[in-house]
């Protein structure tokens, strides 16, 4: 079984700087030039999405995560999103889409918006969606909002791999955390509590 290569978001580390969404933008232009792309027409637009959420302080990236068995996939009528088999992406054939929607409606991550395209293909709006920067990927880069991120709120890779990474760092923070704190002379009342529950109960037991 082959590992499996994705763009893995830690959103506690995201600072909102969008500098993510700006390279990608670059990145699916016609000149691939940070100073001409924003001249082109169409706009070139990204395909990851920077939101701030609800707690403050915090805004969160999300882009498509190429689900398998991925649902726009199942219900494109015209076979538009499919799987590319050499990087595992789901991918948009833009000579095919007909922007009926129907993979926006079933996207759990709403990771599928509507734009014209840019990157010199015909003018006319289509699904638009993170592809994996495959292009790059086949030159033996990251995507570009990986390479854009500075504070390592998008990392590429093997996903059980950053899976445990990032499983690591969080149990080095608990156990920092842990030995920050100062000693405890007894243990809170509930805990004590719990003790004493237990020990009756151990008692009844015996004497039954």
């Amino acid at each position: 079984m082959t590992s499996m290569q994705t763009v893995f978001i830690n959103p506690e580390r995201c600072i909102g700087c969008r500098q993510c969404e700006f390279a990608c933008a670059v990145a699916h232009s016609e000149s691939k030039d940070p100073a001409l792309a924003f001249a082109e027409e169409p706009v070139p637009k990204s395909r990851i999405h920077v939101s701030p959420e609800r707690a403050y302080n915090m805004s969160v990236p999300s882009c498509c995560r190429h689900c398998d068995p991925a649902p726009c996939a199942q219900v494109c009528p015209t076979g538009a999103m499919a799987r590319d088999t050499g990087h595992d992406l789901v991918l948009v054939d833009v000579h095919k889409c007909i922007a009926c929607a129907m993979c926006a409606m079933v996207c759990p991550f709403d990771a599928v918006t509507f734009y014209a395209q840019a990157n010199g293909m015909p003018a006319r709006v289509v699904a638009t969606k993170c592809d994996g920067c495959i292009e790059r990927l086949d030159n033996g880069q990251e995507p570009a909002c990986v390479e854009a991120c500075k504070v390592d709120a998008l990392l590429f890779g093997d996903l059980n791999t950053l899976i445990a990474t990032d499983r690591l760092d969080v149990s080095d923070a608990v156990i920092a955390a842990m030995k920050s704190q100062a000693p405890v002379d007894k243990p809170p009342a509930t805990v004590t509590g719990w003790r004493v529950w237990g020990e009756s109960a151990a008692h009844i037991r015996e004497e039954i």
